[in-house]
């Protein structure tokens, strides 16, 4: 990191922002803005890598270096930048089509090898760029384009996947809590290995509405629980609400009542290895419990591209070849 001092105008293109006006990237764009100016890392030290959709043209509007790739790629690209440079911050800007569709095989490949990059994951439950197909995070029964009588798939929930590939570090936000979204990515940034940070996010053009339950200001605080680590798990507009343990299982309840006070209320861990509660955490849906948003999943373990630098340093130190000349000479030649 430098000893510099970065404002979000630092991290900005002189690229004119091409989206449909209301759309919830502009939201993420400005978070992003302000999570790389409090990381402190120079523009010309970040990579930001996209694939294909609305998400991925984030990375013209960033002036740092950039990779606008292929569909479902980005994730593919970013594990080589950061292997080839370890000393780059790396960003990949993907959607719910682009990283869980065609890019699925690479995003649970890049979690379980745990490569030091950053993935933020634009959740819109649609297909927006290429006009209002249903995706794999497209809730049962939705009526789209390429679902007239509404899918009958049923959808991901990008939690499962990364904690099913052993992921690291696992955190949600909103794209209206531009607040909430910038401290997340800021922490993502700073986890060593790959984060993953789901924003779901508004397309005014195609699934307009799709997180109304949650986003609203009037209702956010009774059907979201933000999950700090260290901290009891309280919502509410008054905290007057909780999570416990029912057994196995999380319930819901209000302070005060049968005598439960916050001594009863779960601390949240968020650095512990097993992943039983964050993903308990994770997949909580209304209308029973609080949505879960925050940093849910924070532990630390190797990552790969430290672990590939080891490697390379080992064997070289063990080698008698050092440098190309060398390489030449340890093959057979011949005189004519």
């Amino acid at each position: 990191m430098s000893s510099q001092t970065y404002t979000a105008q630092d991290f900005k293109s002189d690229q004119y922002v091409r989206w449909c006006p209301g759309c919830g990237d502009f939201a993420i764009l400005n978070s992003i803005y302000k999570a790389m100016a409090e990381l402190g890392v120079d523009p010309s030290q970040t990579a930001v890598i996209s694939g294909i959709g609305c998400s991925s043209r984030l990375t013209y509007y960033m002036n740092t270096y950039g990779f606008h790739t292929i569909h479902g790629r980005a994730a593919a690209v970013a594990t080589g930048v950061k292997a080839a440079n370890p000393a780059l911050t790396v960003w990949q800007f993907t959607g719910d089509g682009d990283c869980l569709a065609i890019g699925g095989n690479h995003f649970i490949h890049a979690v379980r090898r745990n490569i030091d990059i950053n993935i933020v994951l634009h959740n819109n439950e649609i297909y927006g760029l290429t006009k209002g197909q249903y995706s794999p995070t497209s809730q049962k029964g939705l009526v789209t384009k390429s679902s007239p009588f509404g899918t009958i798939e049923r959808p991901f929930r990008p939690a499962e996947l990364a904690f099913g590939a052993r992921g690291t570090f696992f955190a949600r936000t909103i794209d209206v809590d531009t607040k909430t979204s910038a401290d997340v990515m800021l922490l993502a940034a700073k986890h060593k290995g790959t984060s993953v940070v789901e924003v779901l996010q508004n397309c005014v053009i195609f699934n307009d509405g799709v997180h109304k339950e949650l986003s609203s200001k009037e209702f956010r605080a009774e059907r979201t629980i933000l999950l700090k680590h260290g901290e009891p798990m309280l919502f509410g507009k008054e905290n007057e609400k909780g999570l416990m343990l029912d057994g196995f299982n999380l319930k819901v309840v209000t302070l005060g009542e049968n005598g439960i006070t916050e001594k009863d209320i779960l601390v949240h861990d968020a650095t512990t290895e097993d992943s039983t509660m964050h993903l308990k955490l994770a997949i909580m849906t209304g209308p029973d419990f609080p949505v879960a948003m925050g940093v849910i999943r924070d532990f630390t373990t190797a990552t790969y591209n430290d672990e590939l630098v080891e490697q390379i340093e080992q064997v070289q130190a063990k080698s008698k070849i050092k440098n190309f000349a060398d390489l030449l000479n340890s093959l057979d030649s011949w005189e004519i």
